[in-house]
């Protein structure tokens, strides 16, 4: 999948307009070998390496380790472009690539272990903190069994989620853990109705030793000396990224919706199906919720941007609206595209349309624990009511 644009060396930083249009000018390619990766469960070498050469993993990565430390809506946005041509692929892009950003908010000696030898090395994750955390002299011992790890064929380490817990077994703060991958299993457990071309396969840890400097609390929030860019809290940066690669997917529904719509007729009249006030209506109603959603994003880290390039920390407040702002996409992109879909009659029951296959995708990508529109509008109407904050999100719990 050779294209001209990628042929810029990563020692110029190229500009947002050029990420982006190179992340465009993967489009069709990406759309053509779809079904391909879905039926592979699992993002080609060659995409991969695509991205790659494109730039996409520098956008994020710290200036100290041979990245550009651009500004997160970069990435979001090459996210958009890439989600309306293979979904997996572009949800690989967007795991494996936010990683990059994490090392900025953690002990240096964590990317010189990870990149001093090869700033290209990719990362995988899974921070649903179902493991077993254990405080040793010098770090941390790590074990149990991780669940969907999005591209983890492609991870030579990975970030893992685990709870630290006080004397009396309570919960007291939510780590992300960065373990090598001679350290951990990968199982291939994946086998779902959506997103199935991610690979998102299991990780085992018998028993690993963490040192210190590898880990950092997905909680605890706070100014210091790292660049502005990494000053966003922990949780948007990850949660909007998701956000923005489901745009993608709905974008991507609307393109081919609109393409099969322009030639189809109606098989009793013959009349042109575009004429169709009800096709109609309800492309413009799925455009105008993927468009607001897009806007409600651009705006939120707009807003974020000013705030840390001030060198100030997001507040409480803020985080709170934006966190349910963030899974409002998920929910609407998702009756954006169910919108569609319904227009599509028994054509849309086929594997070879590729309106199911985002449908599909984007009903999977949408149940994303970032997406979860109802438990943060429930976390935001209980703060706003009474103060209340959910558990190990935004504060860690107070001590006594």
């Amino acid at each position: 999948m050779s294209i001209a644009v990628l042929e810029a060396t990563t020692t110029e930083i190229p500009t947002s307009d050029e990420l982006v249009a190179r992340a465009r000018a993967m489009v069709p390619a990406l759309r053509a070998r779809a079904d391909e990766i879905e039926a592979a469960r699992k993002v080609p070498d060659d995409v991969v390496d695509m991205f790659r050469e494109a730039g996409f993993f520098r956008i994020l990565q710290p200036k100290t380790h041979g990245g550009w430390e651009m500004n997160p809506v970069v990435f979001m946005r090459v996210l958009g472009e890439l989600g309306r041509g293979c979904c997996a692929s572009a949800w690989n892009m967007m795991i494996l690539g936010v990683h990059n950003w994490e090392f900025g908010i953690m002990d240096p000696r964590a990317a010189e272990d990870v990149w001093g030898d090869d700033d290209e090395t990719i990362i995988a994750s899974s921070y649903a903190p179902t493991g077993e955390l254990t405080k040793v002299e010098g770090g941390w011992r790590l074990r149990g069994k991780w669940p969907t790890s999005s591209g983890s064929d492609h991870g030579k380490w990975a970030f893992i989620g685990a709870l630290e817990k006080n004397a009396h077994g309570i919960p007291v703060d939510r780590y992300a853990l960065l373990v090598k991958r001679e350290d951990y299993e990968v199982i291939d457990d994946w086998f779902t109705f959506g997103l199935a071309g991610t690979g998102s396969k299991s990780v085992i840890i018998k028993d690993a030793f963490i040192p210190e400097h590898r880990a950092h609390s997905m909680i605890d929030y706070k100014v210091d000396e790292r660049a502005s860019n990494y000053l966003f809290p922990f949780s948007m940066i990850f949660y909007s990224s998701v956000s923005a690669v489901i745009l993608g997917f709905a974008q991507g529904a609307i393109d081919v919706f609109i393409e099969q719509m322009q030639v189809r007729t109606d098989n009793g009249s013959g009349a042109a199906t575009r004429l169709s006030p009800y096709v109609k209506d309800r492309l413009a109603n799925a455009v105008a919720k993927v468009r607001s959603s897009r806007a409600r994003l651009e705006h939120m880290m707009a807003e974020c941007t000013a705030i840390v390039e001030r060198r100030e920390l997001v507040s409480t407040e803020d985080r709170i609206h934006y966190m349910l702002d963030m899974a409002r996409i998920g929910r609407e992109c998702e009756e954006a595209v169910l919108t569609l879909y319904k227009c599509t009659g028994a054509r849309g029951l086929f594997k070879s349309n590729p309106i199911q296959r985002y449908l599909r995708d984007t009903l999977a990508a949408a149940n994303h624990i970032t997406q979860d529109a109802d438990n943060n509008a429930g976390a935001l109407g209980g703060y706003l009511l009474s103060g209340d904050l959910p558990p190990l999100m935004y504060e860690k719990p107070k001590q006594g």
